[in-house]
């Protein structure tokens, strides 16, 4: 299982934030090291965006998986001008340090599921595409398997990044999903999640794990799996990350024997 996690939760929460960019991110590649973690997905946030390192040094070095644009959820996701100052610049820094993958998040202010926005954005990033045809884009979009392949389905480098919390909370199915977007799936964010978009403790929630694997299993997924669970006890962050970690292959090796 090519299990990984996305960046910051073995730290401390910055300023009580679920996900923002860590002060001492290079302490965590250490720790997520030592947990048997074998990659981590870098985010870009707006607060961290004037500061973040993967502008600024090489960090090739480092397990990264994917830069991860949650800076782009805004309203202005459609804007040329914005898409300038706020893509483009993690495009050219993936490729600094030569990860090859950006994670678009299509969610929230950056939902596609409106016919209109989701026909402009599509116009918008095949740009991008093309642009860094080296690149991979993945969406991690927050809608039907329809909406999220009518993007991903445009370029050889558009791929999708299966969120299993988001997928329940948008109350859609998900051997559903899974079969419709398999050829397309290139990382599986695991998260539960409740029917009202409460992100809780794995198998607290709504989201089904078991189904989930099985299904995978069957369409013979074998990429990455990220881990973006709720946070557990301030303090706690690496036991909290052990025990997710665990019950995540416990469910995967129970349905891939």
């Amino acid at each position: 299982m090519k299990l990984g996690m996305i960046q910051g939760r073995l730290l401390r929460p910055e300023d009580g934030g679920m996900q923002e960019f860590p002060v001492c991110w290079e302490e965590e590649f250490d720790k997520a090291n030592k947990l048997g973690l074998n990659h981590i997905e870098w985010i870009v946030t707006s607060r961290s965006f004037s500061y973040n390192p993967i502008f600024s040094r090489d960090c090739s070095g480092f397990s990264i998986s994917s830069l991860c644009a949650d800076n782009l959820v805004d309203d202005r996701f459609l804007d040329d001008r914005f898409l300038d100052e706020n893509l483009d610049p993690i495009c050219k820094a993936a490729l600094d340090s030569k990860v090859m993958w950006v994670t678009i998040p299509l969610l929230e202010n950056s939902s596609i599921s409106d016919p209109e926005k989701r026909k402009i954005f599509k116009e918008k990033i095949l740009i991008y595409g093309d642009k860094y045809q080296n690149l991979n884009f993945s969406f991690e979009a927050e809608t039907t398997a329809e909406n999220a392949l009518d993007i991903a389905k445009e370029r050889d480098n558009f791929w999708l990044k299966y969120d299993t919390g988001n997928i329940t909370s948008e109350r859609i199915e998900h051997k559903d999903y899974i079969t419709k977007t398999q050829e397309k799936i290139s990382n599986v964010h695991l998260k539960d999640r409740t029917f009202d978009a409460k992100t809780v403790i794995p198998l607290s929630g709504d989201t089904p794990f078991d189904l989930i694997f099985n299904t995978l299993s069957s369409v013979n997924y074998n990429s990455l799996y990220t881990i973006q669970t709720a946070r557990g006890v301030t303090g706690s962050e690496q036991m909290t990350m052990k025990q997710h970690k665990n019950i995540f292959e416990r469910i995967y090796n129970a349905t891939h024997s």
